[in-house]
């Protein structure tokens, strides 16, 4: 359901459609005002419109940035479960080895055991 917010940012009302709760769209507005007000009282001599395009870029760049550095974790996380399965595969590997290997020992000690009582008779 679509929630109908209403809110002012730089003095202009803006109804927005929504899937957020109101409080999360109204947090988001406050932020967003605080940001352009910033750049409008710094002195720079921006508009609310400037500050806003300002704005909007110094948000996108951090959302690119953001985003670069999620697929880069996602990247390593594939090579982390890549290299998981390859030593499990190793391990198993290495589990069934030791199973054959103990049933050479077996094996031998049991020759050994024959030999002895052959040689002891």
């Amino acid at each position: 359901m679509l929630n109908e917010v209403k809110v002012v940012i730089c003095g202009k009302e803006y109804k927005l459609r929504t899937a957020e709760s109101p409080n999360y769209v109204f947090a988001l507005a406050r932020a967003l005002e605080a940001k352009i007000n910033a750049l409008v009282d710094s002195g720079s001599g921006s508009s609310p419109y400037t500050a806003s395009i300002m704005v909007a870029l110094s948000l996108l760049d951090d959302l690119n940035k953001s985003n670069q550095r999620l697929d880069n974790i996602r990247d390593q996380s594939k090579e982390y479960v890549d290299e998981a399965g390859k030593s499990r595969i190793e391990r198993d590997a290495a589990l069934k080895e030791i199973e054959v290997l103990k049933s050479k020992i077996v094996q031998l000690e049991n020759m050994v055991k024959l030999r002895q009582l052959k040689d002891s008779l």
